[in-house]
């Protein structure tokens, strides 16, 4: 087992589409031949693990570098006309993990997807070979650290072309007439090319495939066999990022991908552009029962209890809303899944390993806990990553909450005294305040931090998001904030203005319905700007 892992997920499965976009953001400008627009989806595999589109590159990124935050952190606006009109699917057939060995006790694996990308330029094929042999060259040269040979040989009526690096790394493509196959799986191209002379079925069939729609900037899609794939790289990352032992880490990285695969079958994405910002919108098809199970328990309320925000500072990193009509029904819910879903033994271990998860909160008994409050909580972290969270609550039953919460707390007559509350404090650094019928329990200084801002006024509602998170109608709702995007999005366009962190602000909301788990997230650059982020020279 790995001992650190570098899995790129979430936006971050999307990052194999960097070659491309880079490379193509510094090529001449195509004087584009006349033709249509090219249906990618007859073009792909039907068996890829993961597909995604986009009929208009340029239209995807100018979003991006048209946002306010992007014209703080960059120097100049990038040119994108050698993008209108391009085309682009990416096609993943498989993912491999490497181990690299960092000192005698660590290592580190890296994921790399094996991939193909489809590309139609629409210009003349001389062009889309010189585009080829050189910008597209140059970008691999660059990313290689220099020193790429290039072999290039005609093939089935078009030109193959070979990277092959100093250390060994290969690149490959494939020109016939505008269309680029380029990746860094000669089998993965084999198996677009082989569709494109009806040797095998392509996606296009597929009916889970988004529908096309002329206002969406991209989509994408994850079958079920990339749902199963993926699950097996997220039981291992889940289980590297948790600072449990190493039975714990092992037992996460065995059950989690079981669960995971037997519980989703697969995911859909789309991008679309907003008053508000990118929004991206997932659809996770789930198992039926899990369906049936998540839409009749993991039901909001209806209205959030905006009084909570008053506890919590103005500016936070990550400031999450849960409302549910029953907060103990709902837990009770996902560990019934959970136990249902897994394997038997795992299951069993899993419910009582979730208890864990609320010990950051200074809860011990988190079934209790949630029987004697009322559905609309409140999480929120004080730092980036998250070591510092606080849980905020309405009360029923003050005596009986206290015994649902960390058994070395102790009632603290200093924090009484000084802020005016019942406080309760451990010798490891937790902490719980009771103030009118709401308890804010978690780490000590980040709870003193609440009740100050409270006190002072200067508090949440002040934030530009509070109105986003108290109208919103979801189960959960967060607002966060991000302060290294913009900066890195301009340094991959070789335009950063400055080292100055430049912030941003985005929103998730998350609900479950009969289709499955809805996931929607609206920010100044999407996923689509989180993938040119990672092209940015320090990732």
């Amino acid at each position: 087992m790995y001992s650190r892992l570098h899995i790129r997920s979430n936006a971050r499965c999307w990052l194999l589409l960097g070659p491309i976009i880079a490379s193509l953001c510094v090529a001449a400008i195509f004087s584009s031949c006349s033709s249509k627009p090219t249906d990618l989806r007859r073009l792909a595999p039907a068996d890829a693990l993961v597909y995604l589109e986009t009929n208009d590159l340029a239209a995807a990124v100018q979003p991006v570098i048209d946002n306010e935050a992007f014209g703080k952190a960059a120097k100049s606006k990038p040119d994108l006309s050698a993008l209108r009109g391009v085309q682009m699917a990416v096609v993943v057939t498989g993912f491999e993990t490497q181990e690299e060995k960092v000192d005698e006790e660590n290592s580190v694996g890296r994921v790399q997807p094996h991939f193909a990308a489809i590309v139609d330029t629409h210009g003349w094929g001389w062009q889309t070979r010189s585009f080829a042999e050189n910008q597209l060259g140059e970008f691999i040269n660059t990313s290689y650290g220099g020193g790429i040979n290039l072999d290039t040989a005609p093939k089935d009526g078009g030109v193959s072309y070979v990277w092959t690096a100093e250390d060994g790394r290969k690149a490959f493509a494939f020109v016939e007439g505008s269309l680029i196959f380029f990746g860094n799986d000669q089998s993965a191209i084999d198996k677009c090319l082989a569709v494109k002379r009806g040797e095998a079925d392509a996606i296009a069939k597929n009916p889970k495939l988004p529908q096309a729609d002329p206002g969406v900037l991209a989509d994408g899609y994850i079958s079920p066999d990339g749902v199963a794939q993926i699950s097996n790289l997220a039981g291992i990352s889940l289980a590297m990022g948790t600072g449990e032992d190493a039975q714990v880490k092992s037992f996460i990285a065995g059950a989690l991908p079981g669960l995971l695969r037997s519980s989703i079958s697969d995911a859909t994405w789309t991008a679309t552009k907003t008053e508000q910002g990118i929004e991206d919108k997932w659809l996770v098809s789930t198992a039926p029962d899990v369906t049936n199970v998540f839409s009749e328990t993991l039901t909001p309320s209806g209205a959030a209890d905006a009084s909570l925000l008053e506890y919590l500072p103005p500016n936070l990193p990550s400031v999450t809303s849960y409302s549910l009509k029953d907060a103990q029904r709902s837990w009770r819910s996902v560990l019934l899944v959970a136990q249902k879903q897994a394997e038997p033994t795992a299951g069993k271990i899993l419910t009582e390993f979730s208890g864990s998860l609320f010990e950051p909160y200074g809860i011990r008994d988190i079934e209790g806990f949630l029987s004697l409050v009322d559905g609309d909580i409140v999480t929120a972290k004080f730092d980036a990553e998250g070591e510092n969270p606080v849980v905020i609550a309405s009360v029923k039953d003050k005596e009986k909450i206290k015994k649902t919460l960390a058994a070395d707390l102790k009632p603290n007559k200093q924090m009484s005294d000084e802020l005016g509350v019942e406080a309760y404090r451990s010798d490891d650094g937790d902490a719980a305040v009771f103030i009118d019928n709401k308890v804010i329990a978690g780490d000590a200084d980040s709870v003193i931090k609440c009740l100050k801002a409270k006190q002072s006024g200067d508090n949440f509602t002040k934030n530009s998001a509070l109105k986003q998170l108290t109208d919103s109608k979801a189960t959960a709702a967060t607002a966060a904030s991000d302060t290294e995007t913009a900066g890195k999005i301009a340094e991959a366009f070789e335009a950063k203005r400055s080292d100055a962190a430049v912030p941003t602000t985005y929103f998730v909301e998350t609900r479950f319905t009969k289709s499955g788990i809805e996931r929607r997230t609206v920010s100044p650059f999407g996923i689509i700007g989180s993938i040119i982020a990672e092209l940015a020279p320090d990732n």
